[in-house]
């Protein structure tokens, strides 16, 4: 990697830097830097990599809205606008001048204005440099001039372009200097690092991950073949993993016609066919809920006796069949990191909106249930106005819905009036609102101890192994783990960290050592 290109995780934050630096003001309420210098950003990498979706991501994080545009679907007429006759006069002089309607584009800016009332956002152009030749020069003037015909981009929105370099697109066009000199241009490249903690926080398939952390150079190819472009992208195993999680609920099995499907590479295709195969029949063989359960340790229980059989085979399993042992393991607690992290969400919104009503209890002389109803209908409404800002991702809407579920349910409870109890309106709410907290914290015990019996399983199993450090370092790049850690502790993985770390550090003290010898 060229020390000017970016990880798709570095462009990001470079995304939110500019951001930042492009919506100051001075202290007269101006631009810090004015619109006409604000450069758009163009972020130019492989297809596939992630670059729409860091916008969705830097939009939720920064509260500024977001639209979004594929601008190879336009015609010149839908950028630009439709021409109108007008009549204007020169000199004492009547003459035909030709103006436009506004831009889609820039109406659509317009509209999400209006219905999000947020007046700062990002204008997202997909695929910049693969327009039509009609439509061409209009791209290389609204980047110079951020003008689609007459209309102007509202100031407080940000430009951010993107596009494939020619390698991986024969339609690109290339851009000429003076174009280039007016842009903030970011180089990305693939980077399975980056992705695969993005992938954590979108629960991708364990199987997915763990093939790819043994086949790391199949997470990214483009190929030309003699059938034609054989490719296969970060996009497309984030697809095919909602494909196989759906699959797998519905007790359907997904063989290699499908992935391919997904994954058009012939033999990177039939090459996770086989090790999938062999994910679905590890996680039978090994009885991984069992180990989750702690059940394995018991020795009191058949999965405990069997145990020792299973401890047996991993010790001597080849380290692909480990990492993929691994793999479901870590696939299962993910699972619980990421359905407790949303709870946890959602219990912090409720919680906003019980204080707020609290509040209103000493002045309105509504009822409690109605007061309920008003932030159950206030939620809803934050829903519907951050989805309609386009900034709203699936974690975050699945908070917001598990908050509507939760306020639902106090108020519900609260009509019914069972159990039967004494308690004034709000101390009611607070009561049923806390049995809620009193479950959240007793699913946090519970993955508590899950992960404590993974890792007491996998200390018989691979004790001082470089196995234990691979499952040790997946739950420290894992941000559901190290959230769920932070907020609730671990004291097995704690203790695995800090060998990890020390071990880390006497590795570091040797490199030098052997600098200073050179």
């Amino acid at each position: 990697m060229s020390q000017y290109q970016m990880s798709i995780k570095e462009a990001k934050q470079e995304v939110i830097h500019t951001l930042r630096i492009y919506l100051t003001r001075n202290e007269w309420g101006q631009y810090e830097i004015p619109a006409e210098k604000q450069r758009p950003v163009l972020l130019m990498g492989p297809p596939g990599i992630g670059k729409t979706a860091i916008m969705e991501q830097v939009a939720e994080e920064e509260g500024v809205a977001l639209v979004s545009y594929t601008i190879t679907h336009h015609t010149r007429q839908s950028a630009i606008g439709l021409p109108i006759i007008r009549e204007r006069e020169y000199n004492g002089t009547n003459f035909s001048v030709t103006e436009y309607t506004m831009s889609e584009i820039i109406s659509s800016v317009y509209d999400k204005m209006e219905q999000t009332g947020r007046k700062e956002g990002i204008l997202f152009l997909d695929e910049i440099n693969c327009v039509s030749e009609t439509l061409a020069p209009t791209m290389l003037q609204f980047l110079q001039y951020k003008t689609f015909g007459t209309h102007r981009v509202p100031e407080g929105w940000i430009i951010i372009a993107a596009g494939n370099p020619p390698e991986y697109n024969r339609s690109v066009r290339a851009f000429d200097i003076t174009t280039l000199d007016r842009l903030k241009r970011i180089d990305i490249v693939e980077d399975y690092p980056s992705w695969r903690e993005y992938a954590y926080a979108r629960h991708v398939h364990p199987a997915i991950l763990s093939y790819l952390d043994i086949r790391k150079d199949h997470f990214y190819q483009v190929e030309t073949a003699i059938g034609g472009e054989e490719f296969v992208t970060a996009r497309g195993w984030e697809d095919l993993s909602r494909y196989l999680l759906a699959a797998e609920k519905k007790e359907l099995t997904a063989g290699t016609a499908a992935i391919h499907q997904y994954i058009q590479h012939e033999d990177i295709a039939g090459d996770f066919g086989n090790y999938y195969e062999l994910f679905r029949r590890y996680r039978q063989q090994y009885n991984i809920p069992a180990i989750l359960s702690g059940a394995a340790l018991d020795e009191t229980c058949p999965e405990g006796r069997e145990a020792t059989a299973t401890l047996d085979r991993l010790r001597e399993a080849p380290f692909d069949e480990a990492v993929s042992v691994l793999g479901l393991l870590l696939g299962g607690l993910n699972e619980r990191f990421c359905d407790l992290f949303q709870t946890d969400g959602a219990l912090t919104q409720v919680h906003k909106s019980l204080q707020r009503l609290r509040g209103q209890l000493a002045t309105s002389r509504k009822a409690p249930e109605e007061l309920l109803q008003e932030e159950y209908e206030r939620t809803r409404q934050m829903l519907h106005t951050e989805k309609t800002a386009g900034r709203l991702t699936e974690g975050r809407e699945r908070q917001l819905l598990l908050s509507l579920s939760h306020l639902s349910q106090i108020r519900s409870r609260l009509l019914e009036g069972a159990p039967v109890s004494s308690l004034p309106s709000f101390d009611r709410i607070k009561e049923l609102f806390g049995s809620a907290v009193e479950q959240y914290s007793r699913s946090a015990d519970e993955t508590g101890q899950t992960l404590t019996n993974c890792f007491l399983f996998l200390e018989k199993a691979f004790a001082g192994r470089q196995e234990m450090v691979l499952f040790v370092t997946e739950l420290t790049l894992n941000p559901n783990a190290a959230w769920f850690v932070s907020e609730h502790g671990c004291d097995k993985f704690f203790e695995y960290n800090r060998e990890l770390l020390i071990d880390d550090k006497k590795a570091e003290l040797k490199r030098k050592i052997r600098e200073f010898s050179l």
